[in-house]
């Protein structure tokens, strides 16, 4: 098993990548402050997100849902997301395939 490093991506923010496989990746998102965002974005990847602890407002396709301690779901590959962290806490996001860019 390889230790990936946690790295920063947005202001309060930090990703770190848990498991990794060309066809499955496991990454951990960890969100220290009220207010940190995982800004709008998309990719090819289907991605599933389990809500490990905190907070979270979720905007997928245009919808927007809150989030917490439990809470999963699946976002379709090309869907415009991102979230705003209510409370801090840790999202567990998987994606098939691997996110080649988080490596």
């Amino acid at each position: 098993m390889t230790a990936f490093p946690e790295v920063a991506t947005d202001p309060g923010v930090t990703r770190q990548v848990l498991a990794d496989h060309p066809e499955l990746m496991v990454v951990a998102f960890r969100f220290r402050a009220k207010g940190a965002e995982g800004r709008l974005h998309n990719h090819p990847h289907v991605q599933s997100t389990f809500v490990k602890s905190g907070r979270f407002r979720f905007s997928v396709a245009g919808t927007e849902t809150e989030v917490g301690p439990g809470d999963s779901f699946v976002i379709p590959a090309m869907a415009i997301h991102g979230c705003v962290c209510l409370e801090p806490g840790t999202l567990i996001d998987c994606f098939t395939p691997r996110r080649d860019d988080f490596l």
